[in-house]
């Protein structure tokens, strides 16, 4: 395989990637929402706190791997913003905090970058 190929393929890649998360965001999204029209101590709220916990995870994992492809300043912003949502669902989960907004509006923004 030559290296120009390589580079397509992985740049291919890397867009799929991209859209993958973009998806897993905007279904984050939805539970988000409707947890925050049941309320934060609804089944909803469990499922969507849980969800958000497992994306976010992933996504800070991925963005912690050396052979992430993003510049390393943007890498730890977006660690960063990942870890600010964590503790916010961790508020919300733990009854300090009823507010989903944040954590919905700051998801929001990231799935729009991913575009």
């Amino acid at each position: 395989m030559s290296l120009a190929r390589y580079d397509q393929e992985t740049a291919g890649s890397e867009h799929v990637a991209r859209g993958q998360e973009a998806v897993a965001l905007q279904a984050n999204i939805k539970l988000l929402e409707a947890a925050q029209a049941k309320g934060a101590s609804s089944p909803e709220a469990a499922a969507a706190l849980h969800a958000t916990r497992q994306v976010w995870n992933i996504l800070i994992e991925d963005l912690g791997r050396a052979d992430n492809g993003l510049p390393q300043q943007l890498r730890a912003d977006l660690i960063s913003i990942g870890l600010w949502v964590l503790r916010e669902a961790e508020a919300i989960r733990s009854g300090r905090s009823s507010n989903f907004a944040g954590i919905i509006d700051v998801t929001d923004m990231i799935r729009k970058g991913l575009a």
